[in-house]
């Protein structure tokens, strides 16, 4: 493989050896009904287990004390839930949660699952053949991730969006680090609350430790779970974490890190063009309140089309995109500006957790 998945880091490799040998598996969870086919599957592969599992139980403190719906998942590990243990979170969000998993483990090697995921029926056997063939310099390897679509219909705006993570590099869906490389780095930049550019942060920050990345041969599933009309519209908060990307990393971690740059552009111009259509209106400028408006109106519809048109075209996807594009660029664009102004003064992760 090629491209920025396998660059290293302008410092050159980073010294280690080979760590031939095995492999904790750490999963942030919100206790979710996924969770269980997640264990089952990891349970079901061929080949080497995992020396530890590590299920860090990430819901609000006043759930800490509710075991029942962990029993269940629990109970489908089999033989694998001696080597299991439950740590508390505490709901700091996911990179929090994966810091207080790798390091309560010994392994050489860290694997990250989400708990929304199933491993494939060889998993533990190409991981393996991943990790025996890894370089002294390989810090990370990414597993490849399978989006299975609708087959009678076209995929919706959601099931295309989860799509895209089967080309998105690094996410943690299923992520391998060097235990050491981890460590070099701090892990997990915990000021990313969601699951959103945490993933890309980190590798980013290894890359720069002169660390390299690459793809395994491992698979594993990723389902497009439910979701309601308003998902799209809660997705915008990840705006806020562009800009903390921005802060850390430059103007150049979308062309690194293969990211689309989104309509973020867009969003603000019809945004500003609504804003200034009521400004002018209200200051009795109608034929400039008109031009504004209009340039708000065809943006917007511009913007619901790109996502009405390769949809299925249903009644409630079409009143969902109409609904969710009025509301979308206001939203993007207050999360953006936002996300600027509080990561103004953003200093390196490293510097934050070793002041």
């Amino acid at each position: 493989m090629t491209g920025p998945a396998e660059a290293s880091g302008p410092g050159g490799a980073a010294a280690a050896t080979p760590a031939r040998g095995g492999y904790a598996v750490v999963i942030p969870t919100l206790v979710r009904d996924t969770l269980a086919d997640c264990l089952a599957s990891l349970a079901a592969a061929h080949g080497p287990g995992p020396d530890e599992i590590v299920l860090v139980d990430d819901r609000p403190a006043p759930h800490h004390e509710d075991q029942g719906p962990l029993r269940h998942p629990l109970s489908v590990l089999g033989d694998l839930r001696g080597r299991t243990t439950v740590l508390r979170g505490g709901g700091r969000g996911p990179a929090a949660a994966r810091n207080t998993g790798a390091r309560a483990v010994a392994a050489p090697w860290i694997a990250f699952l989400d708990d929304d995921v199933q491993v494939g029926p060889h998993w533990c056997d190409q991981l393996a053949e991943d990790l025996a063939t890894a370089e002294p310099d390989t810090g990370g390897i990414q597993g490849v991730i399978a989006v299975p679509l609708p087959g009678e219909r076209r995929p919706t705006d959601w099931e295309r969006a989860t799509a895209g993570l089967a080309q998105a590099l690094w996410i943690t869906a299923d992520m391998v680090y060097r235990s050491e490389a981890l460590k070099q780095v701090g892990g997990f930049d915990e000021r990313f609350p969601r699951a959103f550019r945490e993933d890309a942060d980190v590798a980013l920050r290894v890359l720069d430790a002169g660390w390299r990345i690459r793809r395994g041969r491992r698979t594993t599933r990723h389902p497009v779970r439910p979701a309601d009309r308003w998902v799209s519209l809660r997705q915008q908060r990840g705006n806020a974490d562009d800009a903390l990307m921005l802060r850390l990393h430059g103007p150049g971690w979308w062309k690194r890190a293969a990211a689309p740059r989104g309509r973020i552009r867009r969003h603000t111009a019809i945004s500003a063009a609504g804003a200034a259509a009521c400004l002018l209106a209200a200051a009795g400028r109608r034929r400039a309140a008109s031009l504004a408006a209009l340039g708000w109106a065809l943006g917007t519809a511009e913007f619901a089309w790109a996502r009405i048109a390769p949809g299925p075209r249903t009644r409630h996807e079409v009143v969902t995109m109409l609904t969710t594009s009025v509301l979308i660029p206001p939203a993007a664009t207050r999360h953006w500006l936002t996300g600027l102004w509080r990561h103004r003064g953003a200093r390196p992760w490293q510097e934050v957790v070793r002041p």
